[in-house]
């Protein structure tokens, strides 16, 4: 199925992250000053909201950006957001399912509708022709702004294996951190000019895909034979059996 619109959601605490002026720690307390109410900070982290939009644009679609609120937010947090967002030409909508359920992402539904009845050209950012070093380095320079892309030794030998075995038409899974476009946790906003290093390559072969695996990034351990779900059910009062 080809989409027709993309959703990014976006929160007043990930734009003033991007910011670059709050120190956060995993396991500590957020700073006091980054959930003060401050519209300017949410403006500081702006490039970053920015990027993604543009890179939905890449793909040939409408973006509609989710505005995930919740009960500490402020008004003028949103109000920035959105200025940021159809600045760039965004549908917005701001989301309260968190306090209020589906009632709450009402108008993120029509905001959707709307985007899907716009015409729409969908496309990927490189060709299944392309060899899986040009697509991996298409996506590295074209969506996380990078000026070029190095491979370990390993990487190397791994992609050459897959390219031989007739895998290089396979898509390409970019494994990287969630905490900036790039590679490095610590870049925020929208940085360019970086390097994203490929440490190593794996391959799905059932479901389809190559994954480069980029920095530290580390991946999910697999299920094992006899995974819990196996054993969790219902018994004859509905009550849900098996999750010692």
């Amino acid at each position: 199925m080809v989409p027709d619109a993309a959703v990014l959601v976006a929160t007043v605490r990930a734009l003033k992250a991007h910011s670059g002026k709050f120190k956060i720690t995993p396991g500590k307390p957020l700073p006091a000053d980054l959930l003060a109410e401050n519209p300017d900070d949410v403006r500081a982290g702006a490039a970053n909201l920015i990027k993604q939009i543009e890179n939905v644009k890449v793909h040939g679609v409408s973006p509609v950006v989710a505005i995930n609120a919740f009960p500490g937010d402020f008004a003028s947090e949103h109000q920035a957001i959105r200025e940021i967002a159809e600045s760039v030409g965004a549908r917005v909508a701001v989301c309260t399912h968190f306090s209020d359920g589906g009632r709450g992402a009402t108008d993120l539904a029509q905001a959707v509708v709307e985007a899907c009845d716009e015409p729409s050209n969908f496309q990927f950012c490189y060709e299944d022709s392309d060899s899986l070093k040009t697509k991996i380095e298409k996506v590295a320079t074209k969506i996380y702004g990078a000026a070029k892309v190095t491979y370990s030794a390993t990487a190397n030998t791994q992609l050459d294996r897959y390219e031989r075995n007739g895998f290089g038409t396979l898509p390409v899974c970019i494994a990287k951190t969630h905490l900036s476009i790039s590679a490095d946790a610590s870049l925020k906003g929208a940085p360019t000019g970086h390097t994203v290093n490929v440490r190593e390559v794996r391959a799905s072969v059932g479901a389809g895909f190559i994954y480069p695996i980029c920095g530290d990034m580390t991946t999910m351990p697999g299920l094992s034979a006899h995974p819990a779900a196996t054993i969790i059910d219902l018994d004859e009062h509905n009550e849900i059996v098996g999750l010692s």
